[in-house]
């Protein structure tokens, strides 16, 4: 019957309707109204939705658990797609790591691009303040090996190690930093753009 077929649609709309928190209510009423738009255009069968055409559809969109998580993402990840900010585009990411392996290697890398572009900036920034100690070190490990280590210079330079780069550490720090930045971000805002377009979910 078709009631059987609709009552089957609402409840799994309900079940996503529930889950598409960090959404405010006008983002996820639409998302509910295309789905429900969308999942009846392929329940259809010879004009009428019939409760095995009802099911058929919602199989192919899968369990609406997942799907609402999809979404709550793809949101927060368009999001970050519009700011360019490294902090709105580091929680996008923590969102999509909970959903798949890229996520989180894109996050992994993300977190090491920031880290290291704030470390050659923070070293920059406060070599005039620590001349003596801030800046990129170099000295020999218990093999014989050649280390290179960045201080910002709260602490004592490693012994019998030297200092690299003297004040040349200040402009190329800055350079460096600001270049890992913009490179991170810009890392992460084509990831994140390849892994939209590769998603079948129904646009707004």
């Amino acid at each position: 019957m078709a009631s059987d077929a609709e009552q089957k649609i609402e409840n799994y709309l309900n079940r996503i309707h529930g889950r598409l928190r960090g959404l405010n209510r006008e983002e996820a009423r639409e998302i509910v109204a295309e789905l429900r738009s969308h999942i009846m255009e392929k329940a259809a069968t010879a004009g009428e939705v019939t409760a095995a055409s009802a099911d058929a559809a919602l199989a192919t969109l899968g369990r609406p658990e997942e799907l609402a998580n999809e979404y709550v993402t793809d949101h927060l990840l368009a999001r970050a797609e519009g700011s360019r900010s490294p902090f709105r585009i580091l929680g996008s990411l923590f969102r999509w790591a909970s959903l798949s392996v890229a996520g989180f290697f894109v996050l992994l890398g993300s977190i090491t691009g920031y880290f290291l572009g704030v470390v050659f900036i923070l070293v920059a920034a406060l070599k005039p303040f620590h001349a003596q100690t801030a800046g990129l070190w170099a000295s020999r490990d218990n093999t014989g090996d050649m280390v290179y280590s960045v201080h910002l210079g709260f602490a004592n330079a490693p012994l019998g190690a030297r200092e690299v780069l003297g004040w040349w550490i200040t402009p190329l720090g800055l350079v460096v930093g600001c270049l890992l930045v913009i490179g991170t971000t810009r890392f992460a805002l084509w990831c994140v753009q390849q892994y939209r377009r590769s998603r079948a979910l129904p646009r707004l």
